[in-house]
């Protein structure tokens, strides 16, 4: 893919920005997207209820709110610690029992949330750069309603959860990222969405060069806060770094799963899916 043909990145401060029609559904809920994935985003009082008929499984974070959710023939509900929820295909319902933020995430099979997406637009070609999104094979043991406590995978090396379409990498950065050990890499035929939680964030971009010059870019350097979030392009190298003190945290987004992480061990409940019989995705 040439240089003129590389898609930008989308940027969303949330922090400083109005809820918009076209931005938002009736839930109040900021609704962006990637070439794989939705990513929908409120901050609910308590009693609010969403609600579903999703075509495949979604994964949901609450970083602090208190929920009660129907999905599947079963319930949950649990208090205000930070939990990972993953929907099976079907009707679901989520019931704000306090109030909290909601990120939830969809794979673009959801095509009524990407045709809401304030970035809609960009997508319109379709995405040929990015590889279309494969489901890898269903659950062990079925699609079901499935609820991970983050606090109980301290001692992981990453609290990584994953469905058979999507992956999120949660990350806490207490205070600012040590600038002699950043990570710039890209990634060849897939996006990366950063989803930043809390905290102040800097993401560095260096976009490809083709033959012409003028088409060049110069670096970017994107200071934002939270939440917001960052889709980034397939081939772009980047990085990102905390910079506020304190807590920060970011949730890194894939569409499919990502090979090399499942490989590696590093998904908290990898056991519980199989793994797609293909080469996986590298850094």
């Amino acid at each position: 893919m040439s240089f003129a043909q590389t898609r930008p990145a989308s940027r969303f401060d949330l922090s400083h920005t109005a809820l918009s029609r076209s931005a938002t559904q009736a839930s109040g809920e900021w609704i962006m997207r990637g070439a794989n994935f939705v990513v929908a985003y409120a901050n609910l009082p308590a009693g609010a209820t969403l609600e579903r008929d999703n075509p495949d499984e979604s994964i949901v974070y609450f970083p602090d709110g208190m929920a009660r959710i129907e999905a599947g023939g079963n319930v949950v509900e649990f208090g205000a610690a930070a939990t990972v929820v993953i929907l099976p295909p079907g009707p679901s319902l989520i019931e704000m029992t306090g109030a909290g933020r909601v990120l939830r995430l969809f794979s673009s099979a959801a095509q009524d949330l990407a045709a809401m997406a304030a970035n809609a637009d960009i997508y319109a070609d379709g995405a040929p750069e990015v590889a279309p999104m494969r489901p890898w094979p269903a659950p062990h043991d079925g699609f079901k309603l499935r609820h991970y406590r983050v606090e109980d995978y301290r001692d992981r090396p990453m609290r990584m959860f994953r469905s058979a379409n999507l992956m999120i990498n949660i990350f806490d950065f207490d205070g600012p990222r040590d600038i002699m050990a950043l990570s710039p890499h890209s990634h060849a035929d897939f996006e990366q969405g950063s989803f930043a939680m809390g905290g102040q964030w800097v993401h560095s971009l260096r976009y490809p060069w083709s033959k012409q010059l003028r088409d060049w870019r110069e670096d970017e350097h994107l200071a934002i806060g939270s939440p917001s979030l960052l889709v980034i392009p397939a081939t772009v190298i980047h990085t990102s770094r905390s910079t506020a003190q304190g807590g920060n945290q970011l949730v890194d987004i894939f569409s499919p799963p990502r090979r090399d992480f499942c490989d590696l061990g590093y998904v908290c409940n990898g056991a519980e899916y199989p793994v797609a019989d293909m080469e996986g995705d590298k850094e």
